[in-house]
């Protein structure tokens, strides 16, 4: 990890590491087939302040999950709201879920991991449980919001593998209308923002991720975690 990627090494690192992954990956295959309606990388950022504030009116079905009030949502919470909601996933759906949100590796999903999280089952809709999940889960009213997110991924992925890779990055952000010669540095510094593993290739979840810290969706935490100490 860390290392910088050669174009044999890509293929290796977009094979998925779970089942759920996978499924991610036809997903977005599907939908990148489709074709995305951004023109340029600017336009995305143009959507930045309407897609941020939809996204901090999830707090309150993050609170609902937060069940003892810690801040962070842990694999036993998650599990036990999907029970009582009634959604059909398995536990290794779940777990495999909770692995894909948890990018700190420290079994709690705080709120932009969450906004992640119902990214996904918004992604994953076409499958009948996923799509039961996402009615439960109040997601409906963050159909455009998340729309909007794939639609922007799609755009990102030149080659509809699935994945983002660096190329494919600086292509993205040429096509812009400016015409700035910084554009190269642009995508390359947008691009390590993504690229959360450093395995030389971005998938949706890391996008997302990337696009919550773009977005200020941290800073929620940051001004709760101020507020409670």
């Amino acid at each position: 990890m860390g290392g910088v990627m050669t174009k044999g090494d890509s293929h290796k690192s977009s094979v998925p590491e779970t089942k759920l992954e996978a499924k991610i990956i036809e997903a977005m295959k599907r939908r990148a087939a489709e074709g995305s309606n951004i023109k340029s990388f600017d336009s995305i950022i143009l959507k930045f302040p309407k897609i941020d504030e939809s996204l901090r009116k999830c707090k309150a079905t993050f609170q609902d999950f937060d069940e003892d009030k810690n801040g962070a949502i842990d694999p036993k919470e998650l599990k036990h709201c999907f029970h009582k909601l009634e959604i059909s996933f398995s536990d290794e759906e779940i777990n495999d879920l909770f692995g894909a949100c948890d990018i700190n590796e420290d079994m709690k999903i705080n709120f932009n991991e969450f906004i992640v999280l119902l990214c996904l089952v918004y992604l994953l809709k076409e499958d009948p449980t996923a799509h039961h999940a996402k009615s439960q889960m109040g997601i409906p009213n963050l159909e455009a919001t998340f729309e909007k997110l794939v639609d922007a991924f799609v755009f990102l992925d030149k080659n509809k593998d699935g994945y983002v890779c660096r190329s494919e990055m600086v292509d993205a952000i040429n096509e812009t209308t400016t015409g700035e010669r910084s554009s190269g540095r642009i995508a390359m510094k947008r691009f390590e923002e993504m690229d959360w593993d450093k395995n030389g290739m971005v998938n949706f979840k890391e996008f997302l991720f990337a696009f919550t810290h773009w977005v200020g969706i941290e800073d929620i935490d940051d001004e709760q975690g101020k507020s409670n100490a």
